[in-house]
């Protein structure tokens, strides 16, 4: 059996106004299991290659995992997918909060949305019952205020996803808010611009129905409570600062990036801006994504305001990439992109480029803008300029790749992407593992697609042959890392479960009990893995399918040039050697074609 409502899927299509459910068969749950599975599934049988991104008719799948609304720790993950504005290929932004376990209730597994409205409209889902409804007067509004408007007009416990001014004006870099206030993000690839070019401004979901029903209660209750005492022990430093905590770490693995990429080491910068620092002086109170034993989340004071406080990569890149050490900036600039509903990833990203070139003298007119490092001022002005699409605000907000390009004079070759996507926030030579991933992540620069940095770190996984903390600087054996994580991670996707508990050692054997206990089936851990894998290497066919090959899956010759300090220090990937062993190990042709 499937979890209950798991298999109903809503399709939408605005131009018509036409909504009906869909039964999907449990064959296909035991094929893809769910997540971005699923959405693969049906964005491959739906790709038309001369069908842009924000064309009406380019699909944007929002899906939960096999296992989301149940009680097993951190069910709480949603995928939303759709081919991206940004790097014109596949895209995936996996987000939790409370959305998707209320869309469980309301009676939903995921949403297929197509067309366009003729007016700014919102879709309202109660238990099921559908209607799309005008709202010209919130389009330009933030994601906060608009999302309490919705809520006042639905149910004041509605879940609200919402594009905010970025996604209304089509930036490449807006994302989906979910949950208001607290802030939960589709971050990555530019997907609130589909929304925005679909007249989409928010989806509104309300559910009575009760928690969804499993095959085995009893034993997957046993399972979980054994496994939540393990899950609370491994990541108390996640629960004490949040991730935001982890920047003098990854400083001092020199896994942190600097100044654009370009230094090795900066210890009191990191220590300045840790998310110690700002729990300690400007912490409010906790909060926790549905059904986590864990709770990053953070709640911060400043400017007589209690807001979300920001996660590691917003750090990171509002700090150390910009070599801003003000801890309260980066604070308001994860607002502001919350706001707005800009991706921080790539919003800092594209700053820290501007930032550079402007250095160079690639950049001169900055709208009386002066954009030396670290000034907080700048980083400030940026986000509401590309938001608005105003004066240079117009060139970042199409990311780095296409900034670069219409600048010219060696932009390029401080334009830190890989396929388009700008890099999240760890070094891969720091981890040469993560290079492998880099490259081939279906994506573009993803390192949710692996996550394997934390072996390099001393966290193991046993059952996958990791039992001791991995060289970090070796390139020994790092192909087949990269694979067996992708293929992890695409599981853990796939369930709806949040990929912190990797840093719990919650690996596949424990997955695939859960699994089991949930549906009846008597899955092998083995077949589980392959389950991940057969969905990674449909992602790269959907890629094959819009012209990504081997000559793609490159790192820029930055990141593939040794630091000369800090602790990654003469450490760099050999990408030929990587993707020799990758492509062998994937039984992927040369070219890097899947046979």
């Amino acid at each position: 059996m499937i979890p209950t409502n798991v298999s109903k899927l809503l399709h939408v299509d605005l131009s018509s106004g036409r909504c009906y459910v869909e039964e999907l068969d449990e064959e296909l749950h035991r094929r893809y299991l769910g997540g971005s599975g699923i959405a693969a599934n049906v964005l491959c049988d739906e790709l038309d290659i001369n069908v842009n991104a924000t064309d009406p008719q380019s699909p944007i799948v929002f899906m939960n995992g096999l296992l989301t609304g149940t009680f097993v720790p951190t069910a709480n993950r949603m995928s939303v997918c759709a081919r991206s504005p940004l790097t014109g290929i596949w895209c995936e932004a996996t987000v939790g909060g409370h959305f998707p376990a209320e869309l469980n209730r309301a009676g939903l597994g995921g949403i297929v949305i197509r067309g366009k409205a003729d007016k700014p409209v919102y879709l309202w889902i109660k238990d099921k019952e559908v209607e799309i409804i005008n709202c010209d007067e919130i389009w330009s509004l933030d994601t906060f205020k608009s999302s309490e408007i919705l809520k006042e007009r639905t149910d004041p416990e509605a879940q609200v996803a919402i594009i905010g001014l970025a996604g209304a004006n089509l930036v490449k870099l807006a994302n989906i808010i979910f949950g208001g206030e607290s802030a939960r993000a589709a971050g990555r690839g530019g997907l609130g611009a589909v929304m925005g070019s679909k007249n989409l401004k928010a989806i509104v979901v309300r559910g009575t129905q009760k928690r969804p029903e499993v095959y085995d209660r009893q034993k997957l209750l046993v399972e979980v409570r054994e496994a939540t005492t393990q899950i609370k022990e491994f990541t108390k430093g996640l629960s004490l600062f949040g991730t935001a905590g982890g920047v003098e770490s990854v400083e001092l693995h020199g896994d942190l990036p600097i100044k654009n990429w370009q230094l090795g080491t900066w210890k009191e910068g990191a220590e300045k801006t840790s998310g110690r620092v700002m729990v300690n002086s400007m912490f409010v109170k906790h909060y926790t994504c549905y059904a986590c034993p864990i709770g990053c989340g953070k709640i911060l004071k400043i400017d007589g305001d209690a807001v979300r406080g920001p996660e590691y990569e917003a750090t990171a890149g509002f700090g150390a990439m910009c070599l801003n050490d003000d801890p309260e900036t980066i604070v308001r600039a994860n607002r502001l992109c919350n706001m707005y509903g800009l991706d921080t990833i790539s919003t800092s990203a594209v700053i820290a480029f501007a930032m550079e070139a402007y250095e160079k003298g690639i950049i001169t007119d900055c709208d009386g803008i002066s954009l030396s490092w670290g000034n907080s001022d700048a980083i400030i002005q940026l986000i509401h300029k590309i938001a608005s699409r105003e004066g240079i605000g117009e060139l970042l907000g199409e990311g780095v790749r296409n900034a670069a390009e219409a600048l010219g004079k060696g932009a390029e070759e401080f334009a830190i992407h890989t396929k388009g996507l700008e890099y999240p926030y760890h070094d891969p030579r720091a981890f040469i593992d993560m290079a492998a991933n880099y490259a081939t992540a279906n994506r573009g620069g993803c390192h949710l697609e692996s996550f394997s940095y934390p072996l390099g770190y001393g966290t193991t996984m046993k059952e996958l042959g990791y039992d001791k903390e991995v060289d970090p600087h070796s390139n020994d054996g790092k192909a087949e890392i990269a694979v067996t994580t992708q293929n992890l991670m695409s599981v853990y996707n796939a369930l709806g479960l949040c990929k912190f508990l990797f840093r719990a050692e919650i690996g596949p054997e424990l997955l695939n009990v859960w699994t089991n206990c949930a549906t009846g089936w008597n899955n092998s851990m083995e077949e589980l893995m392959s389950i991940g894998e057969r969905i990674f290497n449909l992602k790269r066919a959907y890629n094959v399918r819009l012209g990504i090959s081997r000559k793609d899956d490159t790192l820029p010759e930055r990141l593939l040039t040794p630091h000369k300090e800090g602790a990654a220090a003469g450490s760099s990937p050999d990408m030929e050697r990587l993707l020799d062993e990758y492509y062998r190990i994937r039984g992927w042709a040369e070219d890097g074609i899947p046979t």
